[in-house]
């Protein structure tokens, strides 16, 4: 699978009062990371919604394991892959590293999602193109 890696410095606005990552944060730093993964395969937001008539890959699901804390001033590096696919979904995995140590796992489930026919402001989960899929499997 195509994997994008990326670092970051932890911001004081990244912290809570403790001075360590406040945890939503982290969701926004894999959010991010997301959307860089299907740029690099050559696929960011604007294409997909103009090529594929989607609004994009809302967030269904998440499990997140945080395993060692990250404070102002660290680095933080974090990479990005398609775990699995499914029809309508797929599964990115983020893993952030402070160092040499894993300090969080995250496993996010998308859905690829257009408007719904009948009702413009619902969304409704679409296949995954072949061509997405096979951009994101590369090597």
């Amino acid at each position: 699978m195509l994997i994008h890696t990326h670092t970051r410095l932890i911001e004081w606005s990244d912290c809570d009062p403790a001075g360590i990552v406040f945890h939503p944060r982290y969701l926004a730093y894999f959010d991010h990371g997301t959307n860089l993964l299907f740029a690099k395969a050559g696929f960011d937001l604007a294409t997909l919604q103009t090529r594929f008539e989607v609004i994009g890959y809302p967030v269904v699901d998440l499990r997140s394991r945080f395993l060692a804390p990250c404070r102002y001033g660290d680095e933080a590096r974090i990479e990005t892959r398609i775990a699995e696919f499914r029809h309508s979904s797929f599964d990115v995995q983020h893993v952030l590293h402070r160092g040499d140590a894993v300090a969080v796992e995250a496993r996010v489930t998308r859905v690829w999602a257009g408007r719904h026919p009948e009702d413009p402001r619902r969304m409704q989960g679409r296949p995954v193109p072949q061509e997405v899929r096979a951009a994101l499997s590369r090597h």
